[in-house]
């Protein structure tokens, strides 16, 4: 990944943190599926998608769209909630920007080549659509007392 790459995957990073921050729900007591051991959330096969294909499958039209050299991004808002789309060139790319996103917390829907950030309860009706596996970031604890996020200085 080049250096302006890295940077535009940042932005989008940051921007998927301030979702994922806002709709931080862990720290309310309730556990990702997965990480709860949940058995009927145990991954599901799933195939990659475009975000046009995810949109149609999760019932939304998508309200914006930003193009990068490594991700495609798009939001929706449906009955379910809001919720951020991505979709990826490779399968590297996507778990790398994993690796950065989740230290930011929040919840994700994951699969090959793609990932749907939401709550928790708005992801689980796309489970049942799309397949994948639902994953929790980083614990940040919070509650009603949660300050937010901060990156650390590097």
């Amino acid at each position: 990944m080049g250096i302006r790459s890295r940077a535009v995957a940042g932005v989008f990073v940051m921007l998927i943190a301030v979702q994922a921050a806002a709709g931080c729900t862990r720290g309310h007591g309730a556990p990702a599926p997965s990480e709860a051991g949940d058995p009927s959330f145990p991954g599901k096969p799933a195939k990659p998608a475009t975000l046009e294909q995810l949109a149609a499958r999760t019932g939304c039209k998508l309200e914006t769209e930003t193009k990068a050299t490594e991700l495609r991004q798009g939001s929706c808002k449906t009955s379910d909630g809001r919720y951020t789309m991505l979709t990826f060139v490779t399968d590297k790319a996507k778990e790398s920007w994993l690796g950065a996103a989740k230290e930011w917390g929040g919840t994700y829907l994951i699969g090959p080549r793609w990932v749907i950030v939401g709550t928790q309860q708005n992801l689980q009706p796309f489970y049942d659509k799309v397949g994948g596996e639902i994953e929790a970031g980083d614990d940040h604890g919070g509650g009603s007392r949660h300050q937010g996020h901060t990156p650390s200085a590097s």
